[in-house]
Order: structure tokens, then sequence, then C-alpha cells
């Protein structure tokens, strides 16, 4: 008789424990996998990042019919109109396609899927939906939620004032959306109601959006947004926030203090960040602390403090990011297998999903300068022929490089198809490419990648198309 019923217990089916139960499973391991949610997937594919790239997608062709963007091209249309039901619609659909393809892969490995929360009993030992489990190793991988703002209730029923997962599933665009927080999440779901027709204020804290972003990428990304007819309060906290049945009124003063002044609207989202979910698993049982931030600490393998449990994604220091996280399951399952597992945390892209796409991978000029010199180049897109014959002329592409070296420490861009181009900047700093590298690579013309080889070509002093 088995001395455990599994080899491994991951705890959480997001994008890290899903893909850790996966890779362990194909390592030959009897694999459970423990997720609460009636779908698998997690947070990112239920109501994060899927459905957010589905409404995103939606609103960008939307607003392409109504603003004069077809009519450039000689398409003509009659009156365009929304049909905000059978957009969301085509949303849940794009959702259960995928969340189904999880559970499909999980039939295909033989991992059982877990139905319910688990919680430990001991280090070995899980309870899920009232029944025990037992595994030689567990992997927490439980994600992350949404951070509230203190004073501030969120109602995602009511409609008034809403996280992420609200915000998502608006039946109606509203009137007037406030997002306290320029972070990422805001940032896209507010341009999706934007497009969409609601007039849009962001309030940020900091003096800039996207903080932990490049500082040029910030700057243009404000007068982007600003284009697009976003208003921005920066340096501006949120105080407090009163509903009275539709309508939220919200009481905002200067970060550093000031005249207070008042808000009205229809919709608040509250997007002000996201902290660990390790509420409710018994940590205390198994004698696992948290950090100050609520994180579990691990050792460069994943393994926690307490033998046999590991930890990985959102609970774990570093970004918060799908991506990350499905890194570091790959990594743990091999780790656990006896294998060595791989996971670069210097290189780790973030991509921010509005129009145009804002991505960056490596090190920012403020904290590349900061570690010692190092040389710079900006590429426009409006001097790259692709982006100019899409009238897509916004954005840059940043390369910034060792002095010495000219090896390649960090890529920041903004331009339609960021998102896609910074995986050639990732694989060339996974690579230690210099920017010579990148400018003597054939780029296919006429292709917005080419901006990444102009910008390298111009840490040499030598670009051609400006």
């Amino acid at each position: 008789m088995a001395e455990y019923d599994y080899d491994v217990l991951i705890i959480g089916a997001g994008p890290g424990g899903y893909v850790a139960a996966i890779r362990a499973a194909q390592l030959g391991l009897k694999v459970a996998c423990a997720d609460g949610r009636e779908t698998l997937g997690g947070t990112c594919l239920n109501v994060g990042c899927i459905p957010s790239k589905a409404l995103l997608h939606g609103s960008e062709k939307f607003a392409e019919a109504v603003d004069g963007t077809f009519a450039k091209y000689g398409i003509k249309t009659g009156p365009v109109t929304l049909d905000l039901a059978a957009m969301q619609q085509q949303k849940l659909d794009s959702v259960k396609q995928l969340t189904g393809g999880i559970e499909f892969l999980f039939k295909k490995n033989k991992v059982t899927w877990l139905k319910g929360y688990a919680a430990f009993e001991d280090a070995h030992t899980v309870t899920v939906a009232g029944a025990k489990v037992t595994a030689r190793d567990v992997v927490i991988a439980t994600g992350s939620s949404v951070t509230p703002l203190p004073g501030v209730t969120v109602d995602n029923d009511a409609g008034v004032v809403v996280d992420s997962t609200g915000a998502l599933a608006l039946s109606q665009v509203p009137e007037h959306l406030v997002v306290i927080g320029g972070g990422v999440i805001g940032l896209e779901l507010g341009s999706v109601w934007r497009r969409l027709g609601a007039k849009v204020t962001v309030v940020e804290f900091l003096d800039q959006l996207l903080p932990g972003m490049d500082g040029d990428v910030r700057k243009e990304a404000a007068k982007i947004f600003k284009k697009q007819g976003m208003e921005l309060k920066l340096s501006t906290k949120v105080t407090g926030v009163a509903v009275k049945g539709k309508t939220a009124t919200l009481t905002v003063e200067p970060s550093a203090g000031g005249a207070a002044e008042t808000l009205t609207a229809d919709c608040v989202l509250v997007s002000i960040g996201r902290r660990p979910n390790v509420e409710g698993l018994g940590l205390e049982k198994i004698g696992l602390e948290v950090n100050k931030r609520g994180q579990i600490e691990t050792g460069h393998d994943f393994r926690t403090s307490v033998p046999g449990v590991w930890a990985i994604g959102d609970v774990i220091p570093g970004p918060m990011l799908a991506h990350k996280a499905e890194d570091e399951g790959v990594a743990v399952a091999e780790f656990i297998a006896g294998q060595t597992g791989i996971v670069n945390h210097n290189v780790i892209p973030s991509v921010v999903y509005t129009f145009p796409e804002i991505a960056g991978v490596g090190l920012t000029e403020e904290v590349a300068r900061e570690k010692g010199e190092v040389k710079v180049s900006k590429f426009p897109m409006l001097a790259n022929s692709r982006a100019k014959t899409n009238h897509e002329p916004d954005g840059f592409v940043k390369v910034i490089a060792d002095a010495k070296t000219e090896r390649v420490l960090g890529v920041w861009c903004i331009a339609s198809v960021a998102g896609s181009m910074i995986a050639e900047a990732a694989l060339a700093l996974e690579f230690g490419a210099t920017a010579e590298d990148i400018a003597y690579t054939s780029h296919a013309h006429p292709t917005h990648a080419e901006a990444l080889k102009e910008a390298a070509m111009g840490i040499g002093g030598k670009p051609i198309h400006i």
C-alpha cells in the first residue's frame, strides 16, 4: 500500500498550478490538483487575463468602426451600434473553450482534479471538501486576489463600486467610470469602457502611471491616454467613496495633502493592486509564516521552510504575472522529480494590453543607471514603415545597454503589437545578446519588429531611418 495518496498535490489550478500539475504528470508522478472553482484556470482564465483581452480586442474593433479608422481604409459602414451582451458572450465563449481545454489536458495527463478548496492538516495532509488527502510533496499555487481599499466596499453585484471581476461583467456602459489606481489592470479596463463610450477618470496616488515601468514609457503612456480621452488625476488619493442608489461620490485630495474635492460616477473600479491568497490554507498548522507583504518565501528551487511544501506564482515574491507562474510551475515540477528547474527571474517580460500595447523586459533606464554607465537608444514607431502604413504612429522602442560591452540590459516599447515584439527582446536578454547582435540580425520588412533592430543600431550610433 502506498504511503501517500499522491506523489504531488497542487493547491490551485491557475496558470502556475495547472502547469505544475501537467508537467509533474509528464515526469511520471501521480498528481492531484485541488481547486474550488467550477472551472479550471484560476483568476487568469476565468476573470483576469483572458476575459479582459476578449473585451479589449472587441472594444478596439468597435472603436475602429466608430472613430473613422475604417474610413481611412475606404471601408464605409452604416450606423455602428454596440451590442454589449453579444460582446460579453463572446468573452464567455473564449473563457469556456480555454478552461475546458485545461480539463481535457488534465484527463489526457491523468491529473486528478479534487474539486474544493484545500487546507493543511500537516505538511503531507490536506482537507479538500471534507476529505483528507495525502501527498509526498505539496505545492501552494493559490494565486492572488484584489487588494481592498480601506473604507471602500466593493459590491460587484450592485455594479457601482466594483473590482476587476465586476468591471469585466458590466451589463451596460457606464456614463462616468472612475478608476482608482493607474496600474496595468486599471488602465486596461479603463481603456475598454472608454472605447465603448464611457467618460473615464483615472485617479493615481503617484505622480505617474504604471509604477515599476521605465520612466520614458510612463510619460509617453500618459500622453497617449490623455489623447484617447482619459482624464488623469495624478498625485491624488481617494479618501472616501459614498454610494447612494446608483451613484458614487468620491472624495479626493492631493497625495501630499491639500484641499479636497468630490467626483461623482455611476461606476468606480477599485484597482490598487493584488495580494497573495494565503488565508484559509492553514499555514499555521504546518508552521509556515509569511513575510510582511503576506508572501511565502522560498529558495531558488521553490522549497518553503517546511520540508515537502513548495510554493510558486503570486503567493511568492516577484511580479504577479501568469507567465512567471507558468515558468515556475514547470520548474517546481522538475525539482520535485529530481531534475533541475530553471526560471530566470531577471528576464520576465511585462505587457499592458491597451492600444497601443506597452511592454518591457529587463532593467529600466533608471535602475540601469544606478548600476553603472549605460547607452540608451530610442526609435519612434512613426519612422517604422509598417506602423506608419497601419496608421499606428504612437510609441517607440527603447534599448538600454551597458556602455562598455553594449550588452542589452533592458528593452521597453510602446507599439500596437508590443506584447509580441517583446518576446524577441526577452530572448536576447536570456542569451546575453549585445545591441550589435540584434542590429545585425535580419528582420523581415515591413514589420513592427524592425523598430527594435533600428533601436539596437542606435546604440552603435547608426540607425538608418531617423
